[in-house]
């Protein structure tokens, strides 16, 4: 009942550095289950990673594009309608902030850094999906990939975390603006994982560890775990879920307060009786 075939399918995936990389969790299911996948990177550096990575997929088509280009997006979707005809769905896996950014307070962040954070992070999904669209003449998805920075305050994300925030509006906007022809838009919030991305935030091997422990789960998540929840996102396993940011972290960012382990038992409270 769940077999997605995906034979015929075609997909973008933006931000593959490696094979941690949460879009390779989510590209690697996709072409398991028969989609033909571009990948875009910036930087010449990246290629040889992708080549390696693509060398047993069908015919991937391996493209740069730097997102703050216009001319380069213009590009890159131009060869995927020379070469694919049509797109399915797209993985937007993009997001950048300086290095200050992370390292001052977030009171200090400059002009032209917030400028940059929110320009590769959040105005790159909409830059994307307005290139994208006219290509889902049969409808598509977009998943874009967020983390719950953007919904509460996480120490050294700072610009990072604001941008997020950016990247979950438009997401819900876009959503609205699409859904009337059949594309569906949302966002995937992350727990935290041992990626590229991750060694740019300071003390990222101790939020790690709290996080496992403090979740719901009383674990950490796998990027398998995100590679399958981005995948129902890209098909009809989730054909009327848009506009939603879908939480993968074990539960963490449900819970409000912690109040020591529980005993199994309900927990702690008053010697009383009364509530807490």
């Amino acid at each position: 009942m769940f077999n997605v075939d995906l034979t015929g399918k075609t997909g973008l995936v933006m931000g593959v550095t490696n094979q941690r990389s949460i879009a390779w969790q989510i590209a690697r299911p996709l072409a398991d289950a028969g989609a033909r996948l571009a990948f875009s990177y910036q930087g010449d550096r990246l290629r040889p990673t992708l080549e390696k990575l693509t060398g047993d997929l069908e015919a991937p088509l391996l493209a740069t594009c730097d997102v703050t280009d216009d001319a380069d997006l213009d590009a890159l979707f131009d060869t995927i309608r020379t070469e694919f005809g049509r797109l399915d769905f797209v993985v937007h896996a993009v997001a950048y902030a300086p290095t200050e950014t992370f390292a001052n307070p977030f009171s200090q962040t400059s002009r032209e850094d917030w400028r940059t954070a929110m320009d590769v992070s959040a105005y790159s999904l909409v830059a994307v999906a307005n290139r994208a669209a006219p290509l889902m003449e049969e409808g598509g998805s977009i998943v874009t990939l967020s983390y719950l920075a953007a919904e509460r305050v996480v120490p050294h994300y700072n610009m990072m975390g604001v941008a997020k925030a950016a990247l979950e509006a438009s997401t819900r906007f876009l959503a609205y603006d699409l859904g009337p022809r059949g594309i569906r838009v949302n966002a995937l919030s992350a727990g935290p994982l041992r990626t590229v991305a991750a060694r740019s935030i300071a003390g990222f091997g101790d939020m790690y560890g709290e996080a496992g422990k403090l979740s719901m789960l009383k674990r950490n998540i796998t990027g398998e775990e995100v590679g399958r929840m981005g995948f129902a996102l890209l098909t009809d396993l989730a054909g009327g879920v848009t506009g939603e940011t879908v939480h993968v972290d074990a539960g963490f960012h449900a819970i409000g307060m912690f109040l020591g382990q529980d005993d199994g038992e309900g927990g702690d409270a008053p010697a009383d009786g009364s509530a807490a």
